[in-house]
């Protein structure tokens, strides 16, 4: 199994507009989409994407994991639209 190696944080920065960080994880929010979708284990996917072992960690892993998800549905939702605009201003 290929682990990908990210620097993320805990949480993704709470903000009411699109981030750096959001801009930089882009791909990880995706991955993290397309594996909720596909009904995959939160504690493969934290493995796979964030290298982290739930067993090891499981409250750490989980809070990584449902926050940094929760926040990829966030852009799927509110966030999107900004990046939309600004493509339009480009």
């Amino acid at each position: 199994m290929l682990v990908t190696k990210v620097d993320f944080l805990d949480e993704p920065p709470p903000s009411a507009t699109v981030t750096p960080y959001d801009r930089e994880h882009m791909k990880l929010y995706l991955r993290l989409l397309d594996a909720a979708t596909d009904g995959a284990d939160w504690r493969e996917v934290v493995q796979v994407l964030f290298g982290l072992d739930a067993e090891r960690e499981p409250e750490r892993a989980r809070r990584v994991h449902d926050s940094h998800l929760a926040r990829a549905r966030w852009m799927t939702t509110h966030g999107y639209r900004e990046l939309v605009r600004e493509g339009y201003r480009h």
